[in-house]
């Protein structure tokens, strides 16, 4: 599911201003996928033909795939080739069909009589499906509630399967939260990650902290904000409170923010919550020359508390980025 909702107007609309429903898609609709199990799926096909029989001809050829990236908060940024796209249509296989109507709706589009859901839970059975559609011709547009598909967002399945069946398959680019958080964050932008949703659970996020600990380029994650909090001490225990971090939230929309500092620093802000939709933007580690010899304490420490020296050896070089064998060569023929 999207980090990002779709607001109510052109100027944007922020989540947090208790705008009823039909006014507004709210943190929550939109991290349903991320909390919830499938009971929360989007809503059934639509099909408003006369009949509910497939549309497509005998033709054979001329069917592809277009990816269309939609508005993450500010409907101003619908683009114009994103507007033909799903005018001109086929089908429309959207990740919550209500949503995708909702925003024909709000942007004055008509649209094909044809539109099927496309979600994390049906995506594997719909992948054939479609792959039968555009190879009998047809031309279907894939879209999320928010920003591009298959990127944190489902598609990925999709575009798999028509990759594989040798379809043609196109996108037409759309505004990303992980490319406008990085783009404003103030953070080395010439190499970076996307790491996608932290884990839910802090063990989980732990470990994944301590495998990217010593990333030298620059990571973009999501997080809700319900769990930015116990998200951001986990930061600070693994990451350091020193490393170099931004947090935007509620990108492109009316209250958009961006908050600069350190990991320390921002835990401080987030401590007492952080409300909206937050993309999370933290610097690589520093590339720092040392030696095995630098650590040979940490080792001895180490085999003092109960540890084989080669089992030291190993934590300490993952620690700093070292070869385990020139650790533990080092440590054996230490003066």
């Amino acid at each position: 599911m999207s980090s990002d909702s779709f607001a109510s107007s052109d100027q944007g609309v922020d989540a947090d201003r208790g705008i009823g429903d039909d006014d507004n898609f709210t943190e929550a609709a939109v991290h349903g996928a991320d909390d919830n199990s499938a009971e929360a799926a989007p809503s059934d096909d639509i099909d408003l033909t006369d009949d509910a029989g497939p549309r497509f001809g005998p033709n054979l050829t001329g069917g592809r795939l277009i990816l269309v990236g939609t508005p993450i908060g500010n409907l101003g940024d619908a683009s114009p080739r994103m507007r033909e796209a799903i005018e001109t249509a086929d089908v429309i296989a959207a990740e919550d069909t209500r949503r995708f109507l909702s925003l024909a709706q709000r942007l004055n589009l008509t649209h094909t009589k044809r539109v099927i859901s496309v979600f994390d839970h049906n995506e594997g059975h719909r992948a054939p499906e479609l792959v039968d559609i555009i190879a009998a011709g047809e031309t279907v547009v894939l879209l999320s509630d928010a920003g591009m598909p298959a990127v944190s967002d489902p598609g990925y399945r999709v575009v798999k399967a028509c990759a594989e069946a040798g379809l043609p398959i196109t996108s037409i680019p759309g505004p990303s939260a992980v490319l406008m958080a990085l783009a404003v964050s103030g953070l080395p932008s010439d190499r970076f990650s996307f790491e996608g949703f932290l884990p839910r659970k802090s063990g989980q996020r732990k470990t994944l902290l301590t495998e990217l600990k010593t990333e030298k380029r620059t990571m973009v994650f999501f997080e809700s904000p319900h769990r930015i909090a116990d998200a951001m001490d986990d930061f600070a225990e693994i990451i350091g409170v020193d490393r170099p971090m931004a947090i935007s939230r509620e990108l492109t929309k009316t209250y958009e923010e961006t908050l600069r500092g350190t990991v320390g620093s921002l835990r401080d802000q987030a401590a007492g919550g952080l409300r909206g939709e937050l993309t999370l933007v933290l610097a690589g580690a520093t590339e720092v020359e040392t030696a095995p010899e630098d650590h040979l304490g940490e080792v001895s420490a180490l085999v003092d508390s109960g540890s084989r020296a080669k089992d030291a050896a190993g934590q300490v070089a993952k620690k700093f980025g070292l070869s385990k064998r020139d650790v533990y060569e080092a440590w054996l023929h230490r003066e």
